[in-house]
């Protein structure tokens, strides 16, 4: 009975340390994604691109390098960009396109081993040919990889509205 009783035990702490890792690493994952959108989000130029580039940061101002990519900072970028071009009944985070941008995380998948490099590439090459025919499906795309439940995108901007959203941004 002791033996029973200690094996239970010891599966029982196996399993709630599993758990514990498995939502710390979920949680973990999930804020990199949000503090990545509130650091240099909002529209951008050229210069200010520039500018990051001269402090040792990221086109999107950020200390990450490509080697350091991950698929959550991937996706996170991937995601705040598509909010210029997409309706959704929610948008959290916003990262203006910019060719330097696109191309810089298409080097990065270059760079770094990540799941599901080959959705990325796919989006961002359509993305830097100027095809945005498809940025509901691609938005929807990676909030499902991102478990998003309020958000789903309803269809694209007009041109009008885009710039009227970019507008709104600071």
């Amino acid at each position: 009975m002791k033996k029973i009783f200690t094996i239970a035990g010891v599966t029982l702490f196996i399993v709630c340390g599993g758990i514990y890792i498995f939502f710390d690493m979920l949680i973990t994952g999930h804020d990199e994604g949000l503090k990545a959108n509130q650091e240099a989000s909002g529209k951008i130029t050229t210069e200010e691109i520039a500018d990051f580039e001269n402090e040792g940061q990221n086109p999107f101002g950020m200390d990450i390098k490509q080697e350091e990519l991950s698929g959550n900072k991937i996706r996170s970028y991937i995601h705040g960009m598509s909010h210029q071009k997409v309706e959704a009944s929610k948008k959290w985070g916003f990262y203006q396109i910019h060719d330097e941008r696109i191309d810089w995380l298409l080097n990065g998948l270059d760079k770094t081993d990540t799941i599901n490099e080959d959705i990325y590439r796919d989006i961002l090459i359509k993305w830097k040919a100027g095809d945005f025919s498809e940025v509901d499906k691609d938005h929807n795309t990676i909030w499902n990889m991102q478990g998003g439940t309020v958000g789903k995108t309803t269809g694209i901007l007009s041109e009008e509205e885009e710039k009227e959203y970019i507008n709104s941004k600071p």
